[in-house]
Parts: C-alpha cells; sequence; structure tokens
C-alpha cells in the first residue's frame, strides 16, 4: 500500500518558524537520529496537531555494509517509527562504518553515507540485511539511492538494475533522490534518464529533491544550495512517467529566507501539476552486465560477506586514516571524498559541540581537520568532539592559558573529573597509532 504524502520539507531545528508558516505543507521529514521518543519538539508537536505528517528518515544504520544491521539502531528506528504514528520509515543504501570483528581490523566511521558496490555479492548482503530491517520495523521501509564522488571499480550492475532486483527480491519501498541522479550523472557519467528507466517506479514511496554546487567539474550535493535546474528536469523526467506519492524539499544548511524556500517549493509544484504521464511502452530490460545464474533467493555465504567486508574496510581506511587507495579507484577523487568527509566531521561537530568553536575560535577548523588526519571517528560525532578536546589538552593547546583553561572544564564537565594519566595517554596513543599503520 503507498500512502499519499503530498508536497513536503525536510524539518530542522534552524528552519522551524519557517517550516510552520509555509503554505500548502503536507508533511515533513526529519532525521531519526535527532528525535526522542516521549519528547517531541514544540514546533513538530503543533505541525502534527495540524494534520501534518512526520516520516523519520534514518542516516546511520549503514544497511548496505558487510556486517547485519545492529539490533540497537534497528530497535531506536522503531521507537521513532511507533512514537511518531509515522506511515513509513526511510533509510540509505550505503554504509558508514567497517572493519572490526568480520574482518579483524580496526572498526571505523565514515560520519558519512558511502556508496555500496553493485555487484552481486554486495546485493546479496543488502537483500539478507533490509529483510532483517524489515522484521524489526512496525511500518514499512524506504531506501534511498545516494550521491557519490567515486565509484567501485568493476560493478556488474547498473544503479536502476541494482535497485530493482532489489526491490523484486525484498519487496522493500524506493525513496528516490533525484538530485542523487543528478550527483552521480555529474560524477560517474551516469544516465539519470537510462535510471529512471530501469527503476519499479510502482514501488517509490516519495521523492528527495535537494541542491549542490558544482566546483572543479565534482558536484557536491550540499543540501545547502538552491535547487537547479538540472534536478527539477530530472524530476520532470520522472513525473512524466509515474505520479510519486510524495515529494520532500531538503535544505540541511545555509538556510535561506522562508520565500526562497517557497519559491522553491512553487518550482516543484509546477512540474509536478501536469496531466498524469501518457501510457509508455515497457521499456526494454537491460540485463546485468555479466551473465547471472545465480537463484534468484540465493543469500550470501561467509566468503561473499568476508569480501565485501574486506573491501569496504579498506575503501574506508584509505578515506579517513591515510592508508593506500585500494586498486582501481581514482586517486584523486578518493582524496576529494577523503576530504569531504573531513570537512562534514569538522562541521558536524562544530554543531553537536558548539562550545569547542567558541572556545577556539577562528582556529577551530584548521585545528580539528589536523586532528582528524591521524584520528580516524570510530565512535559517532559526540565522542569525536571529546577526543579532540582530550586532543588538544594533551598536546597543551590551545595555547592561550584562558582558553586552555575554558576547554578543560568543558572535557572535565562531561568526561571525568580529571584530563587523562600518563598510562592512559600512552594506551591511546599507541592504538591511534596502530590504527593508522
Amino acid at each position: 500500500m503507498r500512502h499519499h504524502l503530498g508536497i513536503g520539507i525536510g524539518w530542522r531545528p534552524e528552519i522551524t518558524e519557517t517550516v510552520e508558516g509555509l503554505p500548502g505543507i503536507d508533511w515533513v521529514e526529519v532525521v531519526a537520529e535527532n528525535i526522542c521518543p516521549g519528547h517531541l519538539p514544540a514546533s513538530l508537536q503543533r505541525l502534527r496537531d495540524r494534520g501534518v505528517t512526520i516520516v523519520p528518515h534514518g542516516v546511520s544504520l549503514g544497511i548496505g555494509g558487510a556486517d547485519r544491521p545492529d539490533p540497537g539502531r534497528l530497535a531506536d528506528l522503531a521507537a521513532r517509527a511507533e512514537f511518531l504514528g509515522a506511515p513509513l520509515v526511510t533509510e540509505h543504501i550505503a554504509f558508514v562504518r567497517a572493519g572490526g570483528a568480520l574482518t579483524a581490523s580496526p572498526a571505523l566511521e565514515a560520519g558519512h553515507l558511502l556508496p555500496v558496490p553493485r555487484t552481486w555479492d554486495a546485493l546479496d548482503i543488502l537483500c539478507e540485511n533490509v529483510r532483517i530491517a524489515q522484521d524489526s520495523l512496525p511500518v514499512p521501509l524506504a531506501l534511498e539511492n545516494i550521491a557519490a564522488l567515486i565509484a567501485w571499480p568493476d560493478e556488474e550492475l547498473t544503479e536502476g538494475q541494482f535497485l530493482a532486483e532489489l526491490v523484486a527480491r525484498t519487496g522493500v519501498r524506493l525513496l528516490i533522490d533525484v538530485a542523487n541522479l543528478h550527483t552521480n550523472h555529474v560524477n560517474r557519467g551516469e544516465d539519470p534518464v537510462k535510471a529512471l528507466a530501469e527503476l519499479p517506479l510502482e514501488a517509490i514511496s516519495y521523492v528527495h529533491v535537494a541542491g549542490g554546487v558544482e566546483k572543479d567539474g565534482v558536484w557536491h550535493d550540499t543540501h545547502a544550495h538552491p535547487v537547479t535546474e538540472p534536478v527539477l528536469n530530472i524530476l520532470a523526467e520522472l513525473r512524466s512517467r509515474v505520479d510519486p506519492p510524495g515529494v520532500l524539499l531538503e535544505r540541511d544548511d545555509d538556510f535561506p529566507p522562508a520565500a526562497e524556500l517557497g519559491a522553491e517549493l512553487t518550482a516543484i509544484r509546477e512540474v509536478l501539476d501536469v496531466r498524469d504521464p501518457a501510457p509508455r511502452a515497457a521499456p526494454q530490460e537491460a540485463g546485468p552486465a555479466t551473465p547471472d545464474t545465480r537463484p534468484q533467493e540465493r543469500r550470501a555465504d561467509d566468503a561473499a560477506q568476508l569480501r565485501v567486508g574486506l573491501a569496504q574496510a579498506s575503501l574506508l581506511s584509505a578515506l579517513v586514516a591515510g592508508t593506500p587507495a585500494p586498486q582501481g579507484f581514482d586517486s584523486c577523487r578518493l582524496r576529494v571524498q577523503s576530504h569531504a568527509l573531513a570537512a562534514k566531521r569538522a562541521d558536524v561537530v562544530a554543531k553537536v559541540a558548539p562550545e569547542l568553536p567558541g572556545i577556539l575560535g577562528g582556529g577551530y577548523r584548521a585545528a580539528f581537520l589536523s586532528y582528524a588526519k591521524s584520528r580516524p571517528m570510530s565512535g559517532g560525532y559526540r565522542r569525536d568532539a571529546m577526543d579532540f578536546a582530550e586532543h588538544l589538552l594533551i598536546a597543551g593547546q590551545p595555547a592561550d592559558p584562558a582558553a586552555r583553561q575554558e576547554l578543560t572544564r568543558w572535557w572535565q564537565d562531561r568526561a571525568a573529573p580529571r584530563p587523562p594519566t600518563r598510562r592512559i595517554r600512552f594506551v591511546r596513543a599507541a592504538r591511534a597509532a596502530l590504527v593508522g599503520r
């Protein structure tokens, strides 16, 4: 069953009044990890009282990773869906962590969404992870195609084929981000029209529209710039094929005045306000890039799981720990992706711990990026903020005594009565050195 959602916008704490004041908003999407069951922000409560649907959108499950989904994260996602009375819950086809027990290597966090290789091995694993998630959630699950700066070598399926096979095996719904289709067109040469032709359009639960910017031939899916005409053109192409149950405008940073957001919503409505899609001849099915003779319901074996786990750990280590680029990857693109991950990490830490840029002033960003080069994230952004502060204090930073004293108090309030002992410092330094090998 498809729920008709209508026109929506991503709810963010920075634009609560704007969202409440925008006319014609049928629903909002919230980052699931930012909602605490039992404590709904007043703005969201007012929207819900008006009959506005709220959909939780997860960003940290990592359902495309080689490991099975974490039961605790699934339970949290289920609790948020029930608390919000949501008709569905959404996540991303991505991996966000790698390493650990499966590969007997350091556990690493990306802090962002990374692309899953479009191979049969990765698809088998993804399907099993989706089935586990579906069994744990009280409402239907829809998965989003992501944007990527990098491409895996030796892929066996196109994005459309990969998604169609995923839907056929699991019955999962799709969240199609047309901005991500544009990003992959610029960065990876993938044809968005071909991707739409290969998709099972009847599986679409809703559509994302967002802005970005091109720098030096690379498209950055920033969610902090206006929606561009090429993105609206892809939305128009999708609309010519199907009437999507919902369309949502995403904006995560550099929020413009309400009038500008309203104008972007109007442009989206104009694209959608066309006659019903004309009947089309069924597109000729494009077979897999390489022949596949395996049974459709084959389960991923331990060897496939290990192969994918090692590949993902190797890529993530190159991106966040400075290890050599895995064979077949574009080293230039890996550097761009690595810098993008570090920049995002700095931005998110500044949001979850705004006191840090307040204490460090204009030197915050340079200090954090220097720290991030040798300290991969392994425990989430709040832990990262604590580790960064500890790193500075151990190094006798910041140089200004008053700032260092303020940072010490901040660290003590959140961690322990006193900074770590010499023994603890030695152990942590040794661990960091092992991770960096």
